[in-house]
């Protein structure tokens, strides 16, 4: 590995050195040194958009899949920070090669930036790129995932998607936030929220499965088409399994004989149990077969050609 300050332009600072490499205003930077401004309106409004890719062992998985979902959100947005998908891939895997991160959570960013003065015009702003490579980020960790995740149904409602296309990642997570919250309060590690109609929406950096007598259930609206999401579907289309994008009532997904996420920080993740009570009546760091199986198809993908592309570390 290649020491991070011949590579990335360090000013002395008193924060802890973080791992990794960030690109902001054309330039490799410490993570502790990529700044924003206070007045850019993707910090002072969330007038932004980002997708997060991660690296496995020296590969990216699915890239080409986050960056045609980051351009896609940035057209939803009207932001167009001047760079193209091959621009963006090479940011992306030269972030990773300076921090010589073998296993990286690779984020990319483009925020609606500073407007003219005095304006609330957003065609004055000035779009803005970023990116960051740092060590990969679980949303529960090994640990956790062995014994399997503590859910709660939250009765905060996810933004309706009239308002906030959830197509395009967005840091409008207020409702999240609260939702976390709501499951601290219960003993929970983390939430699902709910539509207007009392549906299973998403929770705060994961999509959701049910299996629901013998078949596999996503939500289909209201929710973030997520990348870890759709290898689910294809991997279990592929393994004979039924699957459908459909409503998800509360009460399906308490009842399911298996219930688990798909995120990018960690794939396929096993839900125990959901509001206290044990999935399907089983122990803790028990899970089904349909579980189990795409666990393992899922890291499988990792070491196929058509789904990662190599990090050049040299």
């Amino acid at each position: 590995m290649v020491a991070q300050s011949i590579l990335c332009r360090s000013i002395p600072t008193r924060r802890a050195a973080m791992p990794g490499c960030a690109f902001v205003d054309g330039q490799y930077v410490a993570p502790e040194e990529a700044k924003i401004s206070i007045f850019d309106w993707g910090f002072l409004h969330s007038d932004a958009t980002y997708d997060v890719a991660h690296v496995w062992q020296g590969k990216f998985f699915r890239l080409g899949d986050h960056i045609e979902r980051f351009f896609a959100s940035m057209a939803r947005l009207r932001l167009d920070p001047g760079k193209t998908r091959d621009e963006v891939r090479a940011v992306m895997h030269e972030c990773v090669r300076r921090s010589g991160l073998r296993e990286a959570y690779v984020e990319v960013l483009c925020t609606r930036g500073l407007p003219a003065p005095g304006s609330r015009d957003p065609r004055s702003c000035t779009n803005r790129f970023m990116a960051f490579a740092i060590p990969f980020v679980w949303i529960a960790d090994p640990q956790k995932q062995a014994r399997g995740v503590d859910l709660h149904v939250s009765d905060v409602q996810r933004i309706a998607p009239a308002s906030v296309d959830p197509r395009t990642k967005n840091y409008h997570w207020l409702d999240m936030v609260g939702a976390l919250f709501q499951a601290y309060e219960h003993g929970a590690e983390t939430a699902v929220l709910v539509d207007g109609a009392g549906n299973i929406t998403e929770g705060p950096g994961f999509n959701v499965f049910a299996l629901v007598d013998g078949e596999l259930i996503t939500p289909a609206a209201g929710v973030l088409e997520g990348i870890s999401r759709r290898t689910v579907i294809e991997l279990a289309r592929a393994n004979g399994m039924a699957v459908r994008e459909a409503l998800l009532p509360v009460a399906s997904l308490r009842r399911a004989e298996e219930v688990f996420l798909s995120s990018t920080g960690g794939g396929v993740i096993g839900i125990s149990r959901v509001d206290g009570v044990p999935v399907a009546g089983r122990a803790a760091g028990i899970f089904g077969p349909v579980t189990q199986r795409l666990q393992a198809a899922y890291w499988g993908l990792h070491e196929d050609a058509r789904y990662v592309e190599t990090v050049s570390y040299d």
